[in-house]
C-alpha cells in the first residue's frame, strides 16, 4: 500500500511516446503486485473446495505472498541500488510471472503455497523499483502526474482485487476456475517483460550498499517461526512443535537486534539500521500501522469467507460487497491533504475510532445476519473512510520527521511493518474466525473477529496519539 522512496539522481528525463510506455510497465507491474495481495481472498473458498486445502493451510496460501513479500522488500531495494533498478524490475517481473503460472499449475495445498512464497519473492524484487524509476525518469509536471496515477494504483489495488478475483472464478474460462486468478498474470506479465527490456531507462548501479544477508536470514527466521505456527497450531490443536517454535521466534527476533546493531557498529549497511529505528516517532507510527493492516487484513479474510460460505454468495457477488469500502479508501487517501493542516495530526487517531465504530456496527449488522443491504455498505464505507484519513497521513506524517539522509531506510521500514500487519492479521484474526466457525454459527464467528477489530482499532488510536505528539516535537 506504499512505497520505499529511494533518493533521486540526475538522469534525463524520458519524453515523448517513450514515456508513456516506461509509466504504462511501472504502473502495470505495481498493479499486479498489488492485485496478488487481495485477489487469493474471494478466491479462498473455491481453492478450499479443489484443493481440499485446510483452513490452516488457506492462511498460509493467502499470507505466504506476504510474508515473502515483506521480509525481502528492503533487500529488493538494496539490489535494485546495485544491479540497477532497470535490471531488477526485469528479473523481478519474469520470476514473478512465471510463480504465477506455477500457482495456476499447482495439484496441492502445498505446492501452492511454495509458488505463492516465490511470487511474493519476484514481487519484493520488482516492487521497489517503480518509486525510484518514477522518480528518475519524470521531473517536474509529468513527475507529479505520473505519482498521481501511482496513488491510484495502490489505493485501487486491494478493492480491484476482490471485485477482479470474483469475476475471473464466477467466469471459469475454460475450466479454469480459481486457477485463472494466477493465469490471468502469465500473458499480461510476458508483455510486460517484453515492453521492459525494451523502453524501461537503464541508472547507475551503486556498490556501496550491500545486502545484509545475515540481518536478512534472522528477520525471515523470525517471521517464518511466530506466524507460521499460529496459522497452523489452532487446526493441529497446538502441539509441542508449534509452542517451540514460537519460543524460537522470539530468540531469532532477539538475534536479528544484536546482528543489526553488529553491522551498524562495523560500518555496514543492516536491514534495519538502530539509527533509523530510534528516528523520532517511527516505532509508535510502526506500531499503529501494524495495528491499522492486522485489523483490515483480518476482517477481509473472514469477511470474504463468511460471505461465500454462510451466505451462499458468488464470487462476484463477494467481490462487490467491498467496492463502497475502497472507493472511500481511495478517496480519502488521495484527497486527505486538502483537510486543513491544523486539522490533520488530529485526524489521524480520529479516523480509528471511526474505524471502531464502523467494526461494531458491522459486528451488530452480521449478528442479524445481515450480509449486503444499504447499513452494510455504509459501514464498509466508513470504515474505508477512517483507515484512509489515518493510513497514507501517518505514513507522511512519520516520513517528514525523519532526516533527508534516513529517509529511504526509514521507508523501508514501515513499508516492511504494513505488510507484516497485513500477515498478523490473516494469522490472528484469521485463525480466531476459522477456530471460532467450527463450534458457533459464522455469522457469530465473523462478529468475534469485527469487535476484536474494534478493539485494536481502539489500540490503534491510542498509539496513533503518541505518534502524532512525537513526530509534532
Amino acid at each position: 500500500m506504499s512505497q520505499i522512496v529511494a533518493p533521486v539522481s540526475a538522469h534525463p528525463a524520458v519524453t515523448g511516446p517513450r514515456s508513456v510506455a516506461v509509466l504504462v510497465v511501472l504502473l502495470a507491474g505495481q498493479f499486479m503486485a498489488v492485485l496478488d495481495a487481495s485477489i487469493v481472498n474471494v478466491a479462498a473458498p473455491a481453492i478450499r473446495t479443489d484443493l481440499r486445502a485446510g483452513g490452516a493451510a488457506l492462511q498460509v496460501i493467502v499470507a505466504g505472498y506476504v510474508i515473502a513479500y515483506a521480509v525481502l522488500l528492503v533487500a529488493g531495494a538494496r539490489l535494485g541500488e546495485r544491479y540497477t533498478q532497470r535490471r531488477a524490475f526485469v528479473v523481478g517481473l519474469a520470476v514473478f510471472t512465471l510463480a504465477s503460472l506455477a500457482c495456476g499449475s499447482a495439484w496441492n495445498e502445498v505446492s501452492l503455497i511454495v509458488f505463492r512464497f516465490v511470487q511474493g519473492a519476484g514481487a519484493a524484487v520488482m516492487v521497489p523499483q517503480v518509486m525510484t524509476l518514477i522518480q528518475r525518469t519524470f521531473t517536474g509536471t509529468a513527475r507529479a502526474r505520473a505519482l498521481g496515477l501511482y496513488a491510484m494504483i495502490v489505493s485501487g489495488g486491494v478493492v480491484a482485487g476482490q471485485i477482479l478475483g470474483g469475476l475471473i472464478v464466477d467466469a471459469d474460462l475454460a475450466g479454469s476456475g480459481w486457477r485463472g486468478v494466477f493465469l490471468v498474470n502469465v500473458p499480461l506479465g510476458l508483455g510486460l517483460w517484453v515492453l521492459a527490456v525494451r523502453v524501461l531507462p537503464m541508472t547507475e548501479g551503486r556498490t556501496d550498499r550491500r545486502v545484509d544477508w545475515a540481518g536478512l536470514v534472522t528477520f525471515t527466521a523470525s517471521v517464518l517461526l511466530l506466524v507460521v505456527p499460529l496459522m497452523v497450531g489452532y487446526e493441529l490443536g497446538f502441539p509441542t512443535w508449534t509452542v517451540l517454535c514460537l519460543g524460537a521466534g522470539v530468540l531469532a527476533a532477539g538475534a536479528f537486534w544484536v546482528v543489526e546493531r553488529t553491522v551498524a557498529r562495523q560500518g555496514r549497511d543492516p536491514l534495519f539500521a538502530p539509527r533509523v529505528v530510534g528516528a523520532a516517532g517511527l516505532i509508535p507510527s510502526a506500531a499503529t500501522l501494524l495495528l491499522i493492516m492486522a485489523v483490515f487484513s483480518g476482517w477481509l479474510f473472514a469477511w470474504a469467507l463468511y460471505l461465500q460460505g454462510e451466505l451462499g454468495y458468488s464470487a462476484v457477488r463477494a467481490g462487490t460487497q467491498f467496492l463502497p469500502m475502497g472507493l472511500a479508501f481511495a478517496v480519502a487517501g488521495l484527497y486527505w491533504q486538502r483537510i486543513p493542516h491544523r486539522w490533520q495530526a488530529r485526524m489521524i487517531p480520529a479516523a480509528l475510532v471511526l474505524d471502531a465504530v464502523a467494526l461494531a456496527w458491522l459486528a451488530g449488522l452480521s449478528h442479524a445476519g445481515a450480509g449486503t443491504g444499504l447499513a452494510v455498505s455504509v459501514a464498509f464505507a466508513l470504515f474505508g473512510l477512517g483507515n484512509g484519513l489515518a493510513f497514507s497521513p501517518l505514513m507522511t506524517r512519520a516520513l517528514s520527521a525523519v532526516p533527508v539522509a534516513l529517509a529511504a531506510d526509514a521507508s523501508g521500514i514501515l513499508v516492511t511493518v504494513v505488510q507484516l500487519g497485513i500477515v498478523a492479521g490473516i494469522a490472528g484474526f484469521g485463525s480466531v474466525f476459522l477456530a471460532a466457525a467450527e463450534t458457533m454459527a459464522a455469522a457469530e464467528a465473523v462478529r468475534l473477529v469485527q469487535l476484536g477489530g474494534a478493539a485494536a482499532s481502539l489500540v490503534a488510536a491510542a498509539t496513533a496519539v503518541v505518534a502524532v505528539r512525537r513526530t509534532r516535537r
